[in-house]
């Protein structure tokens, strides 16, 4: 049925001059050399919650134990070390008991080590999302590293258990834990980050990195303490980034004196690392559907 002009007239004055503005996301190459958008992260903040808890659940998926296992690795592993290095190799602990000494250091390697690992294979695993949607891409290593921080909490109550067997009082020198804390973050987020991006285009890294994580290892001291090493040799041990968040950790559970130098070089290594992996994270952003 054909309306009249009539009818037509009203319809024509119930309708609105203009329709309201839609959301809209405009990609547009950016006019700085490459931009690093860090409040991508901030205005996507519900996605990375999302995939956050997303990591979190299907990690412990159809498991008998679940979170228990955030404890397990690194408790089983402490008794493996005290055992071998404490009451046979007698590895010095800096009159610290050993079983507290190599958790605290377990507890951060553990954390830091299954972040990047997790972070450097994050978009491999995710090409689903990738091919599909847009989104900031960094936001799915950001929240493979986001998801280790649930193990990490739940792993310290076990090292609060350790300090009131062994006797440590509770000192102001804890406050320094939560900065701590995140500089190892920003520390894995910038090596997971750099190696999610290369993982897209070189898959040799999944290879690589294991290894990669398992001499890194070795050369921190976690199962013995840096004064172990000869004085002359020492300064390698500084240019190790957890070298110096580590013993921070240790000297703010034990009441030692902090080193201030090596905590120093970590922290600044820690932001270059981040700042150059995101640059080298966006750089290769655009291939990463293509290649993924």
């Amino acid at each position: 049925m054909t309306p009249t002009n009539e009818t037509a007239a009203t319809v024509t004055k119930q309708l609105p001059r203009s329709a309201p503005d839609k959301p809209l996301v405009t990609i547009e190459p950016s006019k700085s050399w490459v931009a690093l958008n860090l409040a991508d992260l901030w205005e996507y903040r519900e996605l990375l919650y999302f995939l956050m808890w997303r990591d979190v659940k299907v990690r412990y998926k159809q498991t008998l134990l679940g979170a228990a296992w955030a404890i397990i690795q690194p408790f089983v592993t402490m008794l493996i070390f005290t055992y071998f290095f404490g009451k046979l190799a007698k590895i010095p602990a800096e009159g610290v008991p050993y079983p507290i000494f190599a958790y605290t250091g377990l507890l951060v390697w553990t954390f830091f080590s299954n972040a990047v690992t997790g972070a450097g294979s994050s978009l491999v695993g995710s090409s689903n999302l990738i091919t599909k949607v847009y989104f900031p891409r960094v936001i799915i290593p950001s929240a493979a590293v986001g998801a280790g921080l649930l193990d990490f909490a739940i792993a310290a109550v076990l090292l609060v258990g350790l300090m009131a067997y062994y006797g440590f009082a509770v000192t102001w020198a804890l406050l320094i834990l939560p900065s701590l804390l995140a500089l190892t973050t920003l520390l894995a987020l910038g090596v997971g980050m750099w190696m999610a991006a290369l993982n897209v285009k070189y898959r040799d890294v999944r290879y690589a990195l294991p290894f990669l994580i398992q001499v890194w290892f070795f050369v921190t001291p976690i199962i013995y303490p840096s004064s172990l090493v000869p004085e002359e040799w020492r300064w390698l041990m500084v240019l190790n980034p957890l070298t110096g968040i580590i013993e921070g950790f240790r000297a703010s559970l034990f009441g030692r004196p902090f080193d201030l130098q090596a905590i120093g070089f970590s922290a600044v290594f820690s932001v270059v690392m981040f700042l150059y992996a995101l640059h080298t994270f966006r750089r290769l952003e655009r291939s990463f559907a293509e290649l993924v």
